[in-house]
């Protein structure tokens, strides 16, 4: 009884003074319905007052820096997450933009985003204040569906460790010792291109299906220490879960995308054949995985010798639980066969648009390498011989620079912070663009969306160059920079050195279509949407 008249005493206060304040009382008798209505509006309207106006416009530390033109309302420049190939919308906003390193771009409700342009800044994004910044929560998210907690998903202390105990993998004398593994691949990979093509009448293959087997071939060997052979069985279960995942559709795109925009239990929960597909998919992979590490530390109890594998050193460090140790191996396979497979298809599509270069460098490497078989042995230093070679290099180096892996990475503050002096606070999303970077006419020159492998040649010395005449190694961003660099950057310039000079070696291809017009796809890296189908006819190899 005492709660019905304190009720209704409250009730009658809240409608008085929303009638006097608000509507007249006819609307208002004898329900709170009303002044919930009216209390959820209007904070809803000053919350989208304030961070579409008052906030980006008057409020925020970052409203001075220069505004990259385009955006639309509410979404601001957010839908050039579906515009393909990632990167050339921030390249074109990069040049329209006058700045002095970091431009200004508005995302969803008008949040802060911000595009970092020049060496300067750059080197605080990725090497000076490296770790205030992170990889945002909802593309981790995401990535962790498909690489588990690996390296590249940890942070802060837990990645400092990890990195540190993996590194010696990735010294640059191992990488020597591995370069004839690179080049028997190289050659076994060769030999399955000529099977293929004696097998049938036509002379046209699909050059992705090829890298990604044999790529996968030499991480397993220096992942795993064990031959997973894809090149000799087409029906690899591995090697077909990757092909699944990595394909580059346009639902796989808009399914990458809305994973950015949406909560992923959302996402998860709709009737999407795809959802189906990503969870048997993983849940393959990951059993490969856990296979693989038992089946290796089984291994290591009787081995003679001490095995230099990723996988060897990271079990004899005891810092990795099995599960861990599970998602290492995932990171390492995907990201080390993806790359480089990734890298030399866009070789062949360069080098088949560029007919005079292909001819050029097959010269050299015929110069170099008189009998390619011969490199096989043991004695011989590949190393230095592939390493040594110009033109190679610098066509390996400007494939590298026009089409990175990746062609957009992204940080997110964990905590306030600056960049070049300009103030930036908690919560700001940071894009890091290799695409727009590496093409940027600022950095490379009036021709810096051109194949021109000679730019990475010194002239007077005729010898390969690491910077391609830019004045600044941040110009050159495909394996970034600092504690977050590619740590298998060295394994993947060798590897493709390898399979590049053995490719164009032996065969002269050209594009299957040469008016094909070649769409750049995929989520995360960069793959041509529909295969890259070349006219492929073996060549006599002499000098």
């Amino acid at each position: 009884m005492e709660f019905t008249v304190a009720n209704a005493a409250v009730s009658s206060l809240l409608e008085s003074v929303l009638a006097y304040f608000f509507l007249p009382q006819r609307y208002l008798a004898g329900s709170f319905t009303w002044f919930f209505f009216i209390f959820f509006f209007c904070n809803f309207a000053i919350l989208t007052i304030y961070k579409l106006v008052l906030y980006p416009i008057l409020l925020s530390p970052l409203r001075h820096l220069p505004l990259a033109r385009g955006s639309w309302p509410l979404v601001g420049h957010a839908l050039i997450l579906f515009q393909r190939p990632g990167g050339e919308p921030h390249l074109r906003m990069i040049k329209e933009t006058e700045n002095d390193g970091i431009i200004l771009t508005r995302g969803f409700f008008h949040s802060d985003r911000l595009i970092v342009t020049n060496p300067a800044a750059l080197a605080d994004v990725l090497v000076h204040k490296s770790y205030d910044m992170e990889k945002p929560p909802w593309s981790r998210a995401f990535l962790r569906k498909f690489l588990g907690d690996g390296l590249l998903m940890t942070e802060g202390d837990e990645h400092r460790h990890h990195r540190k105990q993996i590194m010696p993998a990735f010294h640059f004398r191992h990488i020597k010792e591995l370069y004839p593994v690179f080049w028997s691949k190289s050659i076994e990979f060769c030999d399955a291109i000529k099977a293929a093509l004696s097998e049938g009448e036509s002379k046209v293959l699909e050059i992705g299906h090829y890298s990604t087997q044999v790529t996968l071939d030499i991480i397993g060997l220096a992942g795993l220490g064990r031959d997973i052979a894809s090149l000799r069985n087409s029906d690899d279960e591995l090697i077909n879960n990757y092909e699944e995942i990595l394909e580059p559709t346009t639902e796989k795109g808009v399914y990458f995308v809305l994973h950015l925009i949406f909560p992923h239990w959302l996402i998860e929960s709709l009737p999407w054949k795809l959802n189906n597909r990503v969870r048997i998919t993983t849940s393959n992979l990951k059993r490969i995985c856990a296979d693989f590490v038992v089946q290796k530390k089984a291994n290591l109890k009787h081995e003679s010798e001490e095995s230099r594998d990723i996988l060897s050193i990271m079990i004899r460090s005891n810092d990795f639980s099995d599960s861990n140790l599970v998602d290492q191996l995932l990171t390492f396979l995907a990201a080390g066969h993806e790359t480089t497979s990734s890298a030399l298809t866009w070789s062949s599509y360069l080098l088949s648009k560029h007919p005079d270069v292909q001819t050029r460098l097959r010269s050299e490497i015929h110069e170099y390498i008189p009998d390619p078989r011969a490199l096989s042995n043991p004695s011989m230093d590949v190393a230095s011989l592939l390493e040594s070679m110009p033109y190679l290099n610098g066509v390996c180096n400007e494939v590298l620079r026009l089409y990175p892996t990746i062609p957009v990475s992204a940080r997110y503050t964990i905590r306030d912070t600056t960049i070049t002096g300009q103030f930036v606070p908690k919560s700001t999303v940071i894009f890091v663009i290799p695409w727009a970077i590496n093409r940027n006419p600022k950095l490379w020159g009036p021709d810096a969306e051109a194949f021109v492998p000679e730019r990475w040649i010194d002239k007077e010395m005729g010898r390969a160059t690491m910077n391609g005449g830019a004045d600044s190694n941040y110009s050159f961003l495909t394996f970034l920079h600092g504690p977050r660099s590619c740590i298998g950057e060295r394994f993947a310039r060798a590897e493709m050195r390898s399979l590049v000079a053995a490719l164009v070696g032996m065969f002269r291809f050209e594009m299957a279509d040469p008016n094909e017009k070649i769409v750049v796809g995929g989520t995360v890296t960069s793959k041509p949407m529909n295969g890259m189908r070349l006219k492929m006819t073996p060549v006599e190899w002499s000098a």
